[in-house]
């Protein structure tokens, strides 16, 4: 029945990044290979306002045994976002990034993995570059910025993490699918970190494990080492952050592919270079971006620098700063506000 699945396709379109509608209709594909028909007709019937088992029976006219069971199935497939505080569970729809996605890394396939690599080149690529600015932003490796003093808790990862009541760690999703296809990079997988009710929600589905603040710090500052650029969601109190490289991240590979990446990421720095460079070529190969160039020394175009800092880290000659920009951004609150404002921007609200 392919009207139920158009639906859906639809529906999954309004949230988050999108999920857009292709000349192949490869997103449909996806979505059988992911939903049954049975599945694609609940998860229509919800929305990401958390509702109980009995609140969604009442309203669809369904009993509320066999509801839940297919409820909890959903969610152990990573279809629905579950919430259980006080032994009331309670549930709600997801978009497919962050959610349906990433809620796959324990059962990717490489039938999957190749139906999502299509997908990406046909249509995902660009719809995820138009909310790049919302959903995920690069903040500066804490080491490469002058005046940590001025910085504020929301550009610094080790303050997002120390606030999080609860924390997971998972494989990135994104490397995993390239590996899996024979592409991306041989980085380290286990770097994404969830917050709260995010991370209780792959801690009890085995997504992740949970781990501490001073785990979660220790994994932020490995990957930047291996030249990952770290990036919270886009609110001050992010529900995940990510690690993230130019090779496999579906942000940094959307916006890579364009011009000026710059004009398309939530930053406030970028970074410049001084006499001190003798032209090593260490910050090249650190950049996500391509953003620098070698002549007599490094050069930083930038229309394509996120203001990440990696390049920073990496110069032994104190040749390259993080300079803030004269106009400073300030990230939503709340996740929530977060995918209000992401809304707006792609014409949903």
């Amino acid at each position: 029945m392919e009207n139920i699945y158009s639906a859906l396709q639809k529906r999954l379109n309004m949230y988050s990044l999108g999920f857009p509608e292709t000349k192949s209709k490869i997103e449909i594909t996806i979505l059988k290979k992911l939903f049954s028909e049975e599945d694609a007709k609940l998860f229509l019937e919800l929305s990401p306002m958390l509702e109980t088992a009995e609140t969604i029976a009442v309203r669809i006219g369904k009993n509320v045994n066999e509801l839940q069971m297919h409820l909890e199935d959903m969610v152990k497939r990573g279809l629905l976002f579950k919430k259980a505080k006080d032994d009331i569970a309670k549930y709600g729809a997801i978009p497919f990034i962050h959610g349906i996605f990433e809620f796959q890394v324990k059962r990717l396939s490489k039938d999957l993995a190749m139906l999502l690599e299509q997908y990406y080149e046909e249509g995902l690529s660009k719809s995820v570059a138009k909310s790049t600015n919302m959903f995920l932003r690069p903040i500066p490796v804490n080491e490469s910025i002058e005046y940590k003093s001025t910085v504020a808790p929301f550009e610094d990862a080790v303050a997002i993490i120390k606030q999080a009541p609860v924390i997971a760690v998972a494989d990135c999703i994104c490397r995993k699918e390239k590996k899996i296809v024979g592409k991306g990079c041989d980085k380290p997988l286990e770097t994404c970190l969830m917050f709260g009710s995010m991370a209780e929600y792959y801690i009890d589905n085995n997504l992740g494990r949970k781990i501490s603040s001073d785990e979660a710090i220790a994994i932020v500052k490995n990957a930047q080492k291996h030249g990952m650029v770290t990036q919270p969601g886009t609110a001050q109190n992010p529900a995940g952050m990510c690690s993230c490289c130019g090779d496999c991240c579906a942000v940094l590979l959307s916006i890579k592919r364009f011009p000026k990446p710059a004009e398309m990421v939530f930053s406030n720095y970028y970074a410049q270079t001084n006499d001190n460079c003798t032209a090593c070529g260490t910050c090249v190969d650190m950049c996500q971006m391509d953003a620098i160039e070698i002549t007599d020394i490094a050069h930083v175009n930038l229309d394509r620098c996120i203001g990440c800092g990696l390049c920073v880290m990496a110069c032994t000659n104190d040749a390259i700063k993080l300079i803030p920009k004269e106009e400073k951004k300030i990230p939503p609150k709340t996740s929530g506000e977060q995918m209000m404002q992401m809304a707006k921007q792609r014409g949903i609200l």
